[in-house]
């Protein structure tokens, strides 16, 4: 079975850090894929985060977060993270991370083929 699975998200306050994680299972093979992260927050759209290429090399950052989060992968471990410092309550959201349809980071959601379930992150005033 394919599977996505992200950890790590939780309630901290404002100026904390988190660390999440996303794992691969199964036969989702993301060592030689793009993968992005993406967060929800209630009444708003889905909002690009951040991406990596397959091979680490190229990462790209949404506005919002950019100088504050940090994506980086282990291929051989198959898992993707992400390092988010300086956190803020407009960072309260579901965080998902999505295996990209190429190795090429893009911002559109729809370049990406499997997604995780989501991890809540939420951060107080």
């Amino acid at each position: 079975q394919v599977q996505l699975v992200e950890s790590g998200g939780g309630l901290v306050q404002a100026g904390d850090s988190l660390r999440l994680s996303c794992a691969a299972s199964g036969r989702t093979f993301i060592s030689n894929r793009a993968t992005g992260w993406f967060r929800q927050a209630p009444g708003k759209e889905r909002e690009f985060v951040a991406g990596i290429s397959w091979s680490g090399g190229i990462t790209y950052y949404g506005s919002s977060v950019k100088g504050r989060f940090t994506i980086s992968r282990d291929n051989a471990k198959n898992t993707v993270s992400l390092q988010m410092n300086s956190l803020k309550p407009e960072d309260t959201a579901v965080y998902y991370c999505a295996r990209g349809r190429t190795g090429r980071v893009t911002e559109s959601g729809y370049e990406y083929d499997y997604w995780g379930q989501g991890t809540q992150v939420t951060v107080s005033s």
